[in-house]
């Protein structure tokens, strides 16, 4: 089996990629809505491609590897190999967690990143009321994770909020705040916790967003605050999101100064990025995202890292869609006892659900999905009802 083509198109706000065949199977994969300009950095590994097997999933990475980089450039190749573990899977005839080492789990637990409302605010009694309609939702989820500080707008409605430089509509998803935070924005933060769980109590998990942007003795401090509160992780505090580094050494100190679990990992690109942070004790969560690490096989080498070194898995992937929910649920099947839960990727427009072939009307029951049992990574896109979305210069991306 030969590659004849790679294709990339944007339907919606995806960019979706089809891996072609001369034998008539193909492989796609799905890059978060939030990084609609990638087309262009997909496209460009098309040469490479063209006349390889792509059954030969690690033969085929081995050539665009290295080309990829922190979050937001490691989602083409991530989105590539997805679509080459799909004819992988296809052309054995075998979901793709029989091709990472089979099942360890029967259903997958997630968690509510994505299923969301508009807050009505940034007060406590907002924050408390978002998490009681999030309680309330069919999927009857486990943890919810909500966002604070540098990962919300409470850094730009609490008046002086924190001492640093304050961006102002800076025209892209990733923008960063960063600096000391004031008295004043530390004890609302602290009131929005208080008033979370008092509305979650023991029922629901609450885990928190926190930045990145916060500096080290802040973190801390808060870190410290919230221990009663038996949160299940701080993420992001340091580093994270569209930060093209790690820090390590700051995440230890902040790791060890206190009892409440410290999580990061979104942004950051192959394996060899989360070396130091496992091998040091710097973080007791990591969180891959499969659509930005460089793939699930990728993702899959880290938990097995993290799991000899008592490190807890909990993958990112809010904005990953409908197929991202597929190699998600692939992926994590397979993975050690260091497992907690995925980030639940809900669909970014609701006319989604027309389109992909595969899930059933309610995936989420109790905190938990169905694995896949279609070939490949178990879902399609109805190329009939999808090409009203295609743009002109794509007209041809299901032929």
């Amino acid at each position: 089996m030969k590659i004849t083509d790679l294709r990339c198109a944007v339907i919606g706000k995806h960019p979706i990629v089809r891996i072609v065949t001369d034998e008539g199977l193909y492989g796609l994969g799905e890059v978060e809505f939030t990084k609609s300009y990638l087309k262009p950095f997909v496209l460009h590994f098309r040469e490479a491609l063209i006349g390889e097997d792509p059954t030969d999933v690690e033969r085929v990475m081995l050539k665009i590897r290295q080309r990829g980089s922190f979050k937001p450039y490691g989602a083409a190749v991530s989105a590539i190999e997805h679509a080459l573990w799909d004819i992988a899977g296809k052309a054995a005839g075998v979901p793709v967690y029989k091709l990472l080492g089979g099942k360890v789990r029967d259903k997958v637990r997630v968690y509510n990143g994505s299923i969301r409302q508009k807050r009505t605010g940034d007060r406590p009694e907002d924050y408390a009321a978002d998490v009681k309609w999030m309680m309330e939702q069919p999927q009857n989820f486990f943890m919810v994770k909500q966002g604070i500080s540098f990962h919300s707008n409470m850094k730009d409605t609490i008046e002086d909020f924190h001492y640093g430089v304050t961006q102002k509509k800076a025209g892209y998803h990733g923008a960063m705040d960063q600096g000391m935070i004031s008295e004043r924005g530390f004890n609302h933060m602290l009131d929005c916790v208080i008033a979370m769980k008092e509305v979650l109590g023991d029922k629901v998990s609450l885990a928190l967003d926190c930045g990145p942007g916060w500096m080290l003795p802040d973190a801390i401090k808060f870190a410290r605050a919230v221990e009663k509160y038996n949160l299940m992780w701080l993420e992001d505090m340091l580093t994270g999101d569209y930060v093209p580094w790690v820090n390590p050494q700051a995440y230890r100190e902040l790791t060890t100064s206190t009892s409440t679990p410290i999580h990061t990992g979104e942004q950051i690109y192959l394996r060899h990025n989360f070396k130091e942070l496992i091998e040091t004790q710097a973080v007791r969560i990591i969180g891959p995202d499969p659509a930005d690490i460089g793939g699930i096989a990728e993702l899959k080498w880290v938990a097995e890292h993290a799991y000899m070194h008592s490190i807890l898995m909990a993958p990112h992937g809010t904005a990953n869609g409908l197929l991202g929910l597929g190699a998600l649920i692939n992926v994590c099947a397979t993975l050690p006892a260091n497992y907690i839960a995925f980030e639940y990727p809900s669909a970014s427009d609701t006319w989604w659900e027309d389109l992909v072939i595969g899930l059933p009307p309610q995936i989420v029951k109790d905190s938990m999905v169905d694995l896949l049992e279609a070939p490949g990574l178990g879902l399609d896109i109805d190329a009939e009802a999808a090409r009203r979305y295609l743009r002109e210069e794509d007209v041809g991306f299901f032929d």
